[in-house]
This record gives structure tokens, C-alpha cells and sequence, in this order.
């Protein structure tokens, strides 16, 4: 479906970036699939449009609804800006993360605010051909947006398991988990979790005027944790199979609660003070290609 035939979306406002063993979220209604084109290729599959929670929202699976999609083949670019161009203005990221921390058990949930950064093969800006963009990263998930998740998940989260609000979110290349020599590098500096997608997603969304917050799903202790067994896919998947349902459920709850308070971020104009390059120095090609995102600042852009 071309953007431009796109009629009745105006209203989608929530994004679901569902990640490893969450692939399609409960209680979606009155779905439509549709196939974005974008000028970063295509998305990672087709993006399900629907209703949850009392407002309309957008799903896609990062990797694929059948995850054929490593951590660092994710089109992240046009998985950000399809999402942008639905109307998105919050993006919810459930995703699979190793725990780097005694008390963050498995099956326990985190919603970090912060980030460190270990990857080296990911486009991490829209902004390139002849322009450039600097947005503040300082605090990478919108406040507001991340408290509403961790209130929900904290009601929610049945007798033995914990929501642990706050922390900092190691993201590395992978595909492959750490060597026992980076766990516990890590575990040293402080980093509450491990993943391989989440940081790459918050620096686009945040380029995209994107409210974004991470659910992070502890599905094992990594590697560091020497009387725990060494983590393996089939350990992985276990505790995914668990924290599935619930996350459906936060999301779900999480989504009400969107739908009536409409929670205000600085990530909504973060582009405000962030572009540095004069539109009239911007080649037409990358003017065109960046139009949905430099519309409020530079105008609609039209080369006729």
C-alpha cells in the first residue's frame, strides 16, 4: 500500500516494537495489514494496524513475524521511519534481555533509562548526503512514557516477580551472547541488562520526534553468573514463552492509559534545535528523503 493511499491512519498513535518470542500482541482488534515503502527499504515485515486499549495502534516484529532477522540485519531505519509515517508518536519496545545483575532474576522485567552502547554495524542517524542533524541522547527513553510502562508492569506482575524501574541497558552487536570476560565487564560498570536492539531503535525514534521506552524482558543471567547454568536458545525461549503473555498484558494496560492521558515528551520536537545544515544546502535527493521528518522546520518539500 503507497503512503499516499493511506487514508484512515491518521489516528495511529502507539508503535509496538515486539522483539524474540513476541511476535504478534494479545488483544489486537480489527486488524489491517499493510507494506510500507520508505526510502531506507522495506520494514521488517508488514505492520498490523489495529486497536488495543482504547486507541489505535501500529505492531511490527523487529526481526520478522517468523524472526529471520539477526540484531544487525533489522532495518531499523525503515522500521522508525514506517512508523513515523503511520502517525506513531510513542513507540513501546518489548524485548529479550540477558540480566547483568543479582537481583533482576529471570522472567523479571526492566524499564531502563539508560543506555551504553557496544554495537558497530548499525546505521544510527537518518541524517547523512549533505545533511546533518544533532539531537540530545542524555536521557534516551522519554520519562513520562517509561513511568507509565513501569506503573503498569509493576500492578501487574504476579507474586515472585519484580518490575525493576530504572537501569542501564548494555546493547551489543551480537548475534552471538557475551564471553564471560565481557559479562562481567559489564556487570562492572554498573549496566543492569544485555540486548542487541533497543539503543538503535531509541536514536532513530528520538531523530523521528518519537516518544520511545523499552519493556526489557530478563529471560536468563548471562553468562556471568557462574552457579546459574551458561545461557542457551532453549533457555531463552522458555523464559520468553513466560514473559510473553505478560508483556501482552502491560502493553495492553499501558496503551489505556496512553489513550487518555496523551503523556507529553521532549522527544515530540526533539529536531527543534537539532538540525545544523541550511535546508538550502541540502541536496534535493536527501531533502525529499527526509521530508517526513523536517516537515515542521523546513517546510513540505516539493522539487517541482
Amino acid at each position: 500500500m503507497q503512503l499516499s493511499k493511506i487514508t484512515l491512519l491518521k489516528d495511529a498513535r502507539l508503535g509496538i516494537l515486539g522483539g524474540s518470542g513476541l511476535y504478534n500482541i494479545d488483544g489486537l482488534e480489527n486488524v489491517q495489514e499493510l507494506n510500507i515503502k520508505t526510502p531506507f527499504g522495506a520494514p521488517s515485515d508488514t505492520l498490523r494496524l489495529g486497536e488495543l486499549g482504547g486507541m489505535e495502534v501500529v505492531f511490527l516484529a523487529r526481526h520478522g513475524r517468523h524472526h529471520t532477522i539477526t540484531p544487525t540485519d533489522i532495518p531499523y531505519r525503515a522500521n522508525i521511519w514506517a512508523l513515523k509515517s503511520l502517525g506513531v508518536s510513542w513507540l513501546l519496545a518489548p524485548s529479550a534481555v540477558g540480566s547483568l545483575q543479582e537481583q533482576i532474576r529471570p522472567q523479571d522485567m526492566v524499564v531502563p533509562d539508560q543506555f551504553i552502547d557496544r554495537t558497530h554495524q548499525r546505521p544510527l542517524s537518518f541524517f547523512s548526503d549533505g545533511a546533518v542533524a544533532h539531537v540530545t541522547m542524555a536521557d534516551p527513553f522519554c520519562p513520562n512514557l517509561a513511568r507509565l510502562l513501569a506503573e503498569e508492569g509493576g500492578r501487574l506482575m504476579p507474586e515472585g516477580r519484580q518490575m525493576h524501574k530504572g537501569g542501564i541497558y548494555l546493547a551489543m552487536e551480537g548475534p552471538a551472547f557475551s564471553t564471560r570476560a565481557e559479562s562481567n565487564l559489564y556487570k562492572s560498570w554498573g549496566c543492569s541488562v544485555i540486548g542487541m536492539t533497543n539503543h538503535t531503535e531509541a536514536r532513530l525514534a528520538r531523530e523521528a520526534e518519537i516518544a520511545y521506552a523499552s519493556l526489557s524482558m530478563a529471560t536468563d543471567y548471562d553468562c556471568w553468573h557462574e552457579s546459574e547454568e551458561t545461557v542457551s536458545v532453549e533457555m531463552v525461549m522458555n523464559n520468553l514463552r513466560a514473559n510473553a503473555s505478560l508483556a501482552s498484558k502491560i502493553v495492553r494496560a499501558t496503551a489505556a492509559k496512553i489513550s487518555t492521558t496523551r503523556p507529553k515528551s521532549t522527544a515530540h520536537h526533539a529536531l527543534k534545535d537539532g538540525l545544523m545544515t541550511a535546508k538550502e544546502r541540502v541536496p534535493n535527493e536527501t531533502r525529499k528523503k527526509l521530508d517526513l521528518l523536517t516537515r515542521p522546520y523546513w517546510g513540505h518539500f516539493s522539487n517541482q
